[in-house]
């Protein structure tokens, strides 16, 4: 699992769920066979001290996006021109998959959602993922609103 640096702002509400729903998803895309039991104990130690609440909401919407994943990847397969899901980064890919899962089945306003896995693959991927991130989600919620 990723580890938090030192050198930035301890994550509070929502943006520390994403970041602890991405490092879950990017350890389950690496080590698909792990044991769910370490995953439950990595969300339990990373939200210790924060509300019950919060803690619920990571797991609920971790086991959401692990249960909607085929959907996902199509939707991202389809929306990442001339990318495989093979192809992209295990960071990008995973920071994708909760960003698509966000803007398709939940309520939280696209440019937020947008934003957050930005700021994500500017603390977790290479100096390409922000505009890589940015561009296909971007396609997604422009689809999603043509579609409303």
């Amino acid at each position: 699992m990723f580890d938090q640096e030192d050198d930035n702002q301890p994550l509070t509400g929502r943006s520390l769920a994403r970041e602890i729903i991405v490092q879950v998803l990017f350890e389950d895309d690496l080590n698909p066979n792990g044991d769910q039991q370490l995953a439950d104990q990595f969300v339990s130690d990373r939200m210790q001290g924060k509300s019950v609440g919060l803690s619920t909401y990571t797991r609920e919407m971790l086991e959401s996006i692990r249960q909607s994943k085929s959907l996902v990847d199509a939707i991202l397969e389809e929306s990442a021109d001339n990318w495989s899901l093979s192809r992209m980064a295990p960071t990008d890919r995973n920071i994708l998959r909760l960003g698509v899962y966000e803007l398709t089945q939940t309520d939280t306003p696209g440019q937020v959602v947008i934003h957050e896995a930005v700021e994500l693959a500017k603390r977790f991927g290479t100096q390409d993922s922000p505009r890589f991130v940015n561009g296909v989600l971007d396609r997604i919620f422009d689809a999603e609103e043509t579609e409303s």
